[in-house]
């Protein structure tokens, strides 16, 4: 069965290197699970790891953190059981998802939602783990809790907004468009005409937002701060520049907490984890995946398609399907 491998760290998308091989024989540990892949989501970090951003990546090794697919080994309770998950690890210092076979711990394994199809839900999974975990870390939200997302139209803000309209919160997006977002019926603030931070203040009585969800970094970084209520959260998970301007007396006058989220440090265990938490959520379908289009799902002999079409910014979750087993 064919796997993509990545056999070193390529200088630009153009040179990124996918080779299809013939899959490594499979040897099960005590506890493992073999799970033919279905779907697999193709994410940006995927595309930042074959370009050598993730230092601590093993090479060579076959790609992909997100997927889905159905158990062929392992536990009897499991065999046949349709399945999916994400982790950290994954595709960075272990084989990952961009394969048609995937060999994993059985608690990496979480059981597919009724209302999520297996193609939706190989491709959730990095999105929903990593709003997830910025909010396990800040404090979950609920309804007494304002919620401001920023650069709310990425995969991640959009999870994270979900999230925080499903534990009852009052959500606001910001975005450089002011365009509804699918799954959400928060208030997206247009970034490019309106203040962020004076528009939830205004529309908030006064109080501004308990937890900043910062899923760009820098270029939201003081806007996220000026938005902060007194004992506010700025939860940060990505930036585009290292160094940016910070006021020490308004953060400790303000009792303000940073939260830095990192999901590689997440493995398949702790990704799945996770997950589990959100699957009341999809189960009542307070939580919707992202809809997968046809033009957006390649096959295995099309990843590097896909890859580029990552690198370049889509806003479609693009997934490699894989040939049937």
């Amino acid at each position: 069965m064919p796997r993509l491998r990545l056999h070193q760290q390529a200088a630009s998308i153009d040179t990124l290197d996918l080779r299809l091989e013939p899959d490594a024989p499979v040897t099960l540990a005590p506890g493992d699970v073999l799970v033919a892949v279905h779907t697999a989501g193709v994410n940006p970090s995927d595309v930042a790891a074959g370009m050598g951003r993730m230092p601590q990546a093993v090479w060579p090794r076959t790609p992909g953190r997100d997927w889905a697919g159905i158990v062929l080994e392992g536990p009897a309770n499991l065999i046949g059981t349709e399945v999916f998950g994400s982790g950290g690890d994954l595709g960075i210092t272990r084989d990952g998802s961009h394969a048609t076979r995937l060999v994993l711990p059985a608690d990496a394994v979480v059981p597919r939602p009724d209302r999520v199809t297996l193609a939706e839900a190989g491709a959730l999974g990095v999105p929903f783990v990593t709003a997830h975990e910025g909010f396990r870390r800040s404090g979950m939200p609920g309804p007494a809790d304002v919620v401001l997302v920023l650069a709310a139209n990425g995969k991640v803000g959009q999870a994270a907004m979900q999230i925080a309209a499903m534990l009852g919160a009052r959500v606001f997006g910001a975005a450089r468009r002011a365009d509804p977002i699918p799954g959400t019926a928060a208030r997206i603030i247009n970034s490019v005409t309106e203040n962020i931070a004076e528009t939830v203040r205004a529309e908030t009585g006064g109080h501004s937002a308990d937890i900043v969800f910062n899923t760009i970094g820098s270029p939201y970084f003081a806007d996220g701060n000026a938005a902060l209520a007194h004992g506010g959260r700025h939860i940060l998970i990505a930036t585009r520049e290292r160094p940016v301007p910070f006021d020490i007396f308004t953060f400790y006058r303000g009792r303000h907490t940073f939260v830095g989220v990192d999901s590689l440090a997440l493995d398949s265990t702790a990704s799945a984890a996770s997950l589990r938490a959100l699957l009341p959520g999809f189960a009542s379908g307070a939580l919707r995946p992202f809809p997968v289009k046809n033009d957006a799902s390649y096959g295995l002999d099309q990843a590097t398609a896909a890859y580029r079409r990552v690198a370049a910014g889509t806003q479609d979750r693009v997934v490699l399907a894989m040939p049937p087993q």
